[in-house]
């Protein structure tokens, strides 16, 4: 099935009368967004609701003005656990049918599935006028990206993308730091991340039971028909996989990427080279060099270069603009063994050792000195002639004039933020700062590394206003056919 011709059937539903009301339909968009502003409450719908998506229904319902009304997933059992904090949702395991038997209880919809489903549950829910929170990337496909950024601007929706250290004291102040010109303008960003979603191993053959508790057709939903494998794909291993998700740099790079993409005012890239592996048509490469060029903004030199390095050991070779002071240059700086599925999707950074680059961050490249923003929860340092710089009157002044209080180094606390802003934007109290506006451009940019990984050493080049690549070869990727589920 086209995307398209899903698009238009989940938007509706509308074939019979019987499954909305017909006021849903009747409202013109304005006066939706007027009914849902007058609320005092939010309803919320939650599809997927293990591990990150856990995690998003406990910081969602942390919201005073939050009603859980009702919960899916694919996994009886994760959906079991949920149901247990939330005993009055109501309990589905197709988020279709949650959508047109609920749709006139239902305020909002957060959206925590694995990457393959947050396009089509996304739109069905935006179509339904209903505002969304999904997780971050925001899609698998670049074309997805482009049609949810645009179907969210038609309707004049509330959204949010999952990037909840957006609203991390530490990547505000950098923003602030890098807009005021602390260390000029920037011609150079790399980031990094050693975590592995990739697999260079064989393609698993034969099938296996599918659990009891798994729905392995919806699990699938829009994907290629394809056989169930034990710990393969259900319930974290889907990352590393083409079919289902973006690889590392789809999962980290989309945090770590954030605040330089929002500070320096970027939009999508001319150009990208992924350095990696030959394809094998299955799981992502463990490594990958990519290297990305943008139209210069005003923030940033007239050519200006971002590189991104990800897998175990990364970044491998340590480029002149990472050497730090007191420098200590880890040799061995390679994974012990396969980190654990839950350490692979914490965010937290272990704080490191002096002369050492953090296990995860970025650094801006300017005229004046380089940035180093570690990930997460660490002030940004600068750099200049080989030695830090004290900034802290610099800081001091950007606190007080954007009223941004001290640094709170707790998780739990800050971690609630960005799911808040989005409930308190839906009572129109409060104005997301990672609406689909600005998360689709960032995911497409993240996407298009993911495609350049197809096209090893090969340098693409893209064409923002046609939405292709001149590379006819590559276009392929940009999109995929929806499998009827």
């Amino acid at each position: 099935m086209k995307k398209r011709e899903f698009l238009k059937k989940s938007s509706l539903l509308m074939a019979s009368s019987a499954i909305l009301p017909s006021t849903v339909f009747s409202c013109k968009e304005k006066e939706i967004k007027t009914v849902l502003k007058t609320k005092d409450r939010i309803r919320t719908a939650h599809i997927g609701v293990g591990n990150m998506g856990a995690e998003d229904l406990r910081d969602i319902s942390s919201h005073a003005k939050v009603d859980v009304v009702a919960l899916c997933d694919v996994d009886s059992n994760m959906l079991k656990a949920a149901a247990e904090n939330h005993p009055k949702a109501r309990l589905y395991a197709d988020y279709r049918k949650m959508l047109s038997d609920m749709a006139d209880e239902i305020d909002a919809v957060i959206v925590s599935t694995p990457d393959h489903t947050h396009a089509p549950a996304s739109m069905m829910a935006m179509n339904l006028n209903k505002p969304v929170y999904c997780q971050k990337p925001l899609t698998h496909h670049v074309s997805e990206a482009r049609q949810m950024r645009k179907l969210a601007k038609e309707k004049n929706l509330v959204t949010q993308m999952g990037i909840q250290v957006h609203s991390f004291y530490d990547y505000k102040l950098a923003t602030l730091l890098i807009q005021s010109g602390i260390i000029g303008k920037v011609h150079t960003v790399h980031a990094w991340s050693p975590k592995n979603w990739g697999y260079d191993g064989p393609i698993p053959e034969g099938s296996d039971p599918v659990p009891e508790n798994l729905n392995w057709n919806l699990w699938l939903g829009t994907s290629a028909e394809r056989s169930y494998k034990s710990e393969i794909y259900h319930p974290g291993n889907w990352r590393k996989l083409m079919d289902y998700g973006c690889g590392t740099l789809g999962d980290m790079g989309v945090h770590i990427f954030d605040t330089p993409y929002n500070a320096l005012a970027l939009d999508v890239p001319k150009t990208i080279t992924n350095n990696c592996r030959q394809p094998n048509g299955y799981g992502f490469p463990e490594n990958n060099v990519v290297t990305y060029e943008f139209p210069g903004t005003e923030y940033t030199t007239k050519e200006f270069k971002w590189v991104w390095y990800d897998g175990p050991g990364a970044p491998n070779k340590i480029h002149e603009d990472l050497i730090l002071p007191n420098s200590v240059i880890d040799k061995e700086n390679t994974s012990a063994g396969e980190p654990s599925i839950k350490d692979k999707m914490s965010l937290e950074t272990k704080v490191a050792d002096e002369g050492k680059l953090p296990e995860q961050g970025a650094m801006f490249v300017g005229e004046k000195g380089r940035l180093l923003l570690p990930h997460f929860m660490q002030l940004p340092k600068k750099i200049v002639d080989g030695q830090y710089v004290d900034i802290s009157e610099e800081i001091a002044v950007l606190e007080k004039a954007n009223n941004m209080g001290k640094p709170i180094r707790d998780y739990a606390l800050e971690g609630p933020k960005h799911y808040h802003q989005f409930i308190d934007a839906c009572l129109d109290k409060d104005e997301v700062t990672a609406p689909f506006s600005y998360a689709a451009r960032l995911t497409e940019t993240i996407l298009l590394g993911v495609i350049a990984g197809r096209f090893p050493n090969q340098t693409l080049h893209w064409n923002n206003e046609t939405a292709k690549f001149d590379e006819d070869e590559a276009n392929q990727y940009l999109n995929s056919p929806y499998r009827e589920f």
